[in-house]
């Protein structure tokens, strides 16, 4: 039942307690499949640049903000733009077989004044695509937000034709909220952004059904799963 005040207008649930989140910590996330480390130009650069190489058209680039890098010296002046960058605070994805960074991705729009922050300019390489390490870097900046931080909301955004985005959001337990029309543009075009999120009352849920996901139960020897996540979501909803 919504709240009423001593006017009789509807009001929002009241905040016990609230006060102001601290700032994410520009420090690394250990993960079983994979470990964040904050982007170091220097130290990322090759692996990251060989890793993008790897792909075999530019297609990844599409909807990023950025146009491929075709040369290693442009790259890297971009990659020391991220790394002297606090918001967005950018990670590289860094495989933990191989200890060579194969994706980035970053915590954005952060505001710990209401408890929201984006994750966004993800730009993952065929080398971690489709992979544990992939879902497990989602999962590991989602238990520093909710966890650790206490944040309320994690958003995440993109550009609304962009269907491997929507459903990779979907995916891992985002709720879609609606399309805001002409909100960007980037490239010389128009953007409307599709908006997701994961409140903390749907945290546990989430948290549930990752964690779920990427036991050791839940792949074979060759590393093949045993049960999509979409598939464990609906076994713990039932």
């Amino acid at each position: 039942m919504t709240r009423q005040n001593e006017y009789d207008q509807p009001i929002g649930d009241a905040v016990p307690g609230w006060s102001s989140r601290l700032l994410p910590p520009h420090a690394s996330i250990e993960g079983r499949f994979c470990r964040l480390e904050p982007i170091d130009a220097k130290l990322h650069g090759p692996d990251l640049f060989a890793a993008n190489a790897a792909a075999p058209d530019n297609r990844a680039w599409t909807y990023l903000f950025q146009e491929p890098f075709a040369e290693y010296e442009a790259f890297l002046a971009h990659l020391e733009q991220t790394q002297a960058s606090r918001d967005p605070l950018f990670f590289a994805v860094v495989d933990s077989k191989s200890y060579r960074a194969v994706g980035s991705l970053a915590l954005m729009r952060i505001d710990p004044a209401h408890g929201v922050i984006e994750v966004g300019s993800i730009n993952y390489s065929p080398l971690v695509q489709r992979s544990p390490a992939a879902t497990e870097a989602q999962y590991l900046l989602m238990k520093l937000v909710f966890d650790t931080l206490g944040y309320r909301r994690f958003e995440w955004k993109c550009d609304s034709l962009n269907a491997p985005s929507r459903s990779a959001a979907q995916r891992l337990g985002f709720r879609f909220e609606g399309v805001f029309r002409q909100a960007i543009v980037y490239k010389g075009r128009s953007r409307d952004t599709a908006w997701f999120s994961i409140i903390d009352g749907e945290w546990h849920a989430v948290k549930a059904a990752m964690e779920a996901w990427l036991s050791s139960d839940n792949f074979s020897l060759d590393g093949t799963q045993r049960m999509s996540l979409a598939d464990i979501r609906r076994r713990l909803v039932d």
